[in-house]
């Protein structure tokens, strides 16, 4: 089913004369830069509220100095220094010459129960990469020695799993060595087993990566993510994750960058992409009251020339929804919304 797109104007908040911005904070993780570039931010909320943003940094993207890195907002509180938590080292050579691949696409998950999990990805390039997992007991001030997740699986591969009613977490994975292909992998105890779907495309009609998953009022699941069809795919499932229907492409825009989507408390979905065929800007929030069917577009987060990409977007126990997202390459930015204002 075709999903229309309301407007495809890029526009501001939808507010009339006298009505609240629904943008309450818009701010950057950090304004020294730590590395010459950073990329691919994910965010989440620990336990006790506290806010928890990392992305990768390093010289540039595939640089083998790039590492994963950590900031922590507490509330009421500022963010953090940022700190490298993560790097790709393999071995050192007894004359101490350290090799290193890069890292890529951290992507943060709070469990009910457990730990703050962070996956990573480690590897000379996304053909070849593996999967990493580190765990923290105390809202990201230190992390546990990181390990490889099992042959096989890569972990959640850009956006943020999602918790089933059983208490497993799902997630969204790809490869790129066959093709663009979506897959689905499940854990029931925390990252130390799995089960992986096979690929539900075959990378030729639909080129398909980075799927975020939609909870629906329906109890089925909807996945949304990007393409190299210039359009953001989908895909649903009515029996948790476990099997998927044929993937289509949306009326959605895709430029062949990230998205992301998170359901609301109040029964809507609420997605964060880049409203183009071409580039990375605009930056844009878009709305759909009808499970995922049609969207509305509500907010335009950045209009400017130059880069603003790879959006996460959770939202946290007060209601309130936090987007994070790429800025030129340079920094991280937060935006923090109301969505009862969109």
């Amino acid at each position: 089913m075709s999903m229309l797109l309301v407007s495809m104007l890029a526009m501001g908040p939808m507010a009339g004369p006298g009505a609240q911005s629904p943008v309450l904070v818009e701010e950057f993780v950090f304004d020294q830069e730590p590395t010459p570039q950073c990329h691919a931010a994910t965010i989440a909320e620990a336990k006790g509220g506290t806010l928890v943003a990392s992305w990768f940094g390093g010289t540039h993207e595939k640089h083998p100095d790039v590492g994963i890195w950590v900031a922590r907002k507490a509330p009421g509180g500022e963010w953090s220094a940022p700190v490298e938590v993560a790097d790709g080292e393999q071995y050192e050579t007894p004359d101490g010459e350290v090799h290193r691949h890069p890292c890529w696409n951290p992507v943060l998950f709070q469990p009910e129960d457990g730990p703050l999990l962070l996956f990573y990805k480690v590897g000379p390039s996304p053909r070849d990469w593996w999967g990493m997992l580190t765990t923290s007991d105390d809202g990201g001030q230190s992390w546990s020695e990181p390990r490889r997740l099992p042959e096989g699986i890569l972990g959640p591969i850009k956006n943020k799993p999602i918790a089933l009613p059983d208490g497993s977490i799902l997630c969204g994975s790809s490869t790129e060595d066959q093709g663009w292909r979506v897959h689905f992998e499940r854990t029931a105890d925390l990252g130390r087993t799995w089960i992986r779907t096979a690929p539900i495309n075959d990378g030729e009609a639909i080129g398909a990566i980075q799927p975020s998953i939609l909870s629906r009022a329906d109890g089925s699941l909807l996945a949304l993510g990007r393409s190299r069809q210039g359009r953001i795919w989908r895909a649903s499932s009515g029996d948790g994750g476990e099997s998927w229907g044929a993937m289509t492409l949306t009326d959605l825009p895709n430029p062949n960058s990230g998205t992301d989507a998170v359901s609301l408390a109040d029964g809507r979905q609420l997605l964060v992409f880049n409203a183009t065929e071409r580039g990375r800007s605009p930056l844009n929030v878009a709305i759909s009251a009808d499970g995922g069917e049609t969207w509305e577009m509500v907010l335009t987060l950045e209009d400017e020339p130059g880069e603003y990409s790879y959006p996460a977007v959770i939202q946290a126990g007060d209601g309130s929804v936090h987007v994070t997202y790429t800025w030129k390459r340079k920094r991280i930015k937060h935006v923090v919304i109301a969505p009862d204002r969109l």
